[in-house]
This record gives structure tokens, sequence and C-alpha cells, in this order.
């Protein structure tokens, strides 16, 4: 017995003396994180009116889908003094919808990513409804970041 009881003592494993990691180690992992940060972060950082830009495109085009199925539902789209408000919630004013759906056709309205309404008419000027957002300006009109957006542009 005196001998199982030898071979099974515990000596000090140099592992366990090892467990966290040591100053050197943390500083490498610091430089890498350093180094992946300082290539990405401009590239993400420099975009976000492009980001906006796709946002309001992502935007038209639910609430393009929205109109679409409110129309296959209800014979026609909302009229613009009923507006895109009428997808939120059943339009009061004629002409009311017939088969409008219980849960509505949008959560809520979105705004555009510059914090203004998207614009909506009915009948539109090019088809049978207008849906636009008048981009960074909020102006009709405009170049680059302040042009307008609808859902018929790509």
């Amino acid at each position: 017995m005196i001998a199982l009881s030898k071979r099974h003592k515990r000596s000090p494993c140099p592992a366990s003396r090892r467990a966290g990691l040591t100053l050197v180690e943390m500083i490498v992992v610091l430089a890498i994180i350093a180094v992946v940060a300082v290539l990405i972060v401009p590239n993400v950082i420099g975009r976000p009116d492009q980001a906006r830009v796709t946002v309001a495109r992502t935007d038209l085009k639910t609430i393009a889908t929205a109109l679409r199925v409110y129309r296959l539902d209800n014979g026609d789209y909302p009229t613009t003094a009923q507006g895109l408000q009428a997808l939120v919630e059943k339009p009061t004013s004629p002409p009311e919808p017939a088969a409008w759906a219980t849960d509505g056709y949008l959560p809520e309205l979105p705004a555009d990513p510059w914090g203004k309404a998207y614009v909506y008419r009915s009948p539109g000027q090019t088809g049978a409804y207008d849906l636009v957002s008048f981009g960074k300006d909020g102006r009709e009109g405009g170049e680059d970041l302040d042009a307008d957006l609808s859902d018929k542009t790509r």
C-alpha cells in the first residue's frame, strides 16, 4: 500500500502554474485586435450615408409590397388623403376599404432614415401611385445623397 500511495501522490503540474494569460500574451491579443480595428472601422464608419440610402430603398420596397397587398384586398390603393397611414390603421374616410386586414399591412409607418415622412400620392404622376423619399436634404430633386428615391428606382 505504501508504494501505491507514493505513485498516486500528486506532484505540482506545469500546466497548473500557467492557469492565466501572461502579460505578453495579453499585449499580443490586444495588438491583433487593434490592427483589425484599424483595418475595419474606417470602412464601416465612412459609410453611414450609404447605409441610410440602403435603408430607404428597403423601406420603400416594404411599403410598396404592403400597398400591393392592400390593393389586392380592397381593389385599389389608398387615396392621397388616406395616405400611408391606411396601411397601419383602417381608414375611416371614403372610400373605406371593404376587406381591410385585421392586423393591418404594416406594424408601424416608418420614417425615412433622415427622419422625414415618405411622400405618397395616389394617383401618382408616374403610375397608380408615387412613393418617394426626398433624400438627405428633404427637398424634391437633388443629386447624390440629396437625390430622390422611389420604389421604382434602383
